[in-house]
């Protein structure tokens, strides 16, 4: 996969240590030759993202919480002037409060519901709208959803409702975009053991019983998800959009 994204600029959003899924994606994209751009949310987490920056050549890392307007026009005003096109945008960014994600989605709060929707989905397609015009090219986006968004899965709650927010918006925003040779498309990963995945009640418990069921037999490696990306990203895939990819070892095609 050496060279196939070679001269290919892309932006990652979502990138919080070395266990998250944006960094997988990251170094995939980065193997294949891209150049790549990171947000971070806030001087708490600058220096963190800055120190993980350092491992790819001529990357920028720019300052932007996804719910600010102002910085997210910001961020692409820069990277345009700095990368002057993008070809491709991964979006891995998602969050509920702790409390929302245990016990009955019954008692999700309004507060705790808006929150969800606005990060985990609409965010998405803010930074489409933005991102679209420098994609002079055609390009790429994927973004990153969850099976919890087709079938319940006990404690994921509120950020179930946000995943299939996420897809929906994923298939409205490649009808929309299509025509300018932009392709837009979601990974289904399996629960994989990230910071965020922590805050969901008896995760552990979820991840036994996801290697037990799956037809591998085994829990998806983030590796897997940011080869998925990469494939998504390049010309392989040039005829696919609107699509949710499952990465799950197999795991949404089991019943009983």
């Amino acid at each position: 996969m050496n060279n196939l994204l070679q001269d290919k600029r892309g932006i990652i959003f979502g990138v919080a240590n070395k266990r998250s899924i944006a960094w997988a994606t990251a170094k995939s994209l980065h193997d294949a030759g891209a150049r790549l751009a990171f947000n971070y949310q806030g001087e708490r987490l600058r220096e963190n993202v800055e120190t993980l920056a350092k491992d790819f050549e001529n990357s920028l890392v720019i300052q932007c919480d996804v719910t600010n307007a102002e910085e997210v026009a910001r961020l692409f005003e820069q990277v345009k002037r700095d990368f002057g096109r993008l070809d491709f945008l991964i979006h891995s960014v998602a969050f509920a409060p702790k409390e929302a994600l245990e016990g009955g989605y019954a008692q999700t709060s309004r507060d705790a519901f808006v929150t969800a929707l606005e990060i985990s989905a609409h965010s998405f397609t803010e930074l489409a709208r933005h991102a679209a015009p420098l994609m002079t090219d055609g390009g790429s986006m994927v973004t990153m959803t969850y099976y919890g968004a087709e079938k319940v899965v006990a404690n994921y709650n509120v950020m179930g409702v946000a995943k299939a927010a996420l897809e929906a918006s994923t298939r409205y925003l490649a009808a929309d975009l299509g025509a300018h040779n932009i392709r837009v498309n979601a990974i289904s990963a399996g629960p994989i053991q990230t910071l965020a995945a922590r805050g969901v009640a008896n995760f552990s418990t979820m991840l036994k019983g996801v290697a037990e069921r799956a037809p591998l037999k085994r829990n998806v490696e983030p590796r897997e998800v940011g080869d998925t990306a990469l494939f998504l990203c390049s010309p392989l895939s040039s005829g696919i959009t609107g699509e949710i990819i499952h990465v799950d070892c197999g795991f949404n095609i089991m019943a009983f």
